[in-house]
């Protein structure tokens, strides 16, 4: 074998080796990972850079450690058995939540309802419980909004047509609350649908386009107010372009 095939060969199991060092551990610093390795800082701080650049790890800006990157799990996705979404997603959904520390759900579009397949809770002693399996309305809260705004005429038309509609919930509002919700990319509801939550979501697709589900945060009042919400919304985003390129169809 050449010097220059064995140089090659060399840097694959030097950026294997780092990788491998997250099994155990969520994040670690670059010293921390030169010592596990037994490779020097420089030669620790270039292979970073690279798998880095790739989406392999990321670094966090305030704590300087690193974290496994979304392209492992896009890795992880063909050693699975299921293509069901809400099993795909936890880990990212376990990330967001540890981020931003309040509930994370994953609603499905079923019918005239919407359907909460996932969740992860906030561990903070007072957060927003939610059951997986709730079946809720389309016409009133965050995730039903998102849901809708990105349906077809059709699907829309049918569901502004059906005769359980409640009066209370104005469809001109309605639609103009949806065009909002499309050009924006996500939607904020604050006690809409139960007294003291408030929720911001946004849309999940494909890698095709299509709509998968919605990405939603919640948590009571008292934390999730509208200024804190919109902040969420960044991370909300990068979390659900993640996850739709999880999704193959």
């Amino acid at each position: 074998m050449s010097d220059e095939k064995k140089s090659t060969v060399r840097a694959a199991e030097r950026a294997l080796d780092i990788l491998l060092c997250f099994v155990d551990e969520g994040s670690l610093g670059m010293m921390e990972i030169a010592e596990r390795t037994g490779l020097n800082k420089s030669t620790v701080f270039r292979l970073l850079a690279t798998l880095e650049g790739k989406g392999f790890v990321k670094r966090d800006s305030e704590t300087d450690k690193y974290q496994l990157g979304f392209r492992v799990w896009e890795l992880a996705t063909s050693l699975n058995q299921s293509d069901e979404p809400a099993v795909l997603f936890l880990p990212e959904m376990e990330r967001l939540r540890d981020e931003l520390d309040e509930t994370v759900s994953l609603y499905y579009r079923i019918g005239k309802e919407r359907v909460r397949v996932q969740a992860i809770e906030s561990k903070q002693a007072i957060r927003r419980v939610a059951p997986v399996g709730a079946r809720l309305p389309l016409y009133v809260g965050a995730s039903s909004k998102v849901l809708m705004a990105y349906a077809s005429e059709e699907e829309l038309q049918e569901l502004l047509a059906d005769p359980d509609w409640p009066d209370s919930v104005n469809k001109e509002v309605y639609l103009e609350q949806l065009q909002r919700i499309h050009d924006d990319g996500y939607a904020i509801s604050v006690e809409e649908r139960e007294a003291g939550t408030a929720a911001v979501s946004v849309p999940v697709f494909s890698r095709q386009g299509r709509l998968v589900a919605a990405l939603a945060v919640s948590g009571p009042v008292s934390r999730m107010n509208v200024k804190k919400m919109v902040q969420c919304v960044p991370s909300l985003k990068e979390s659900a372009q993640r996850m739709g390129k999880l999704v193959r169809a």
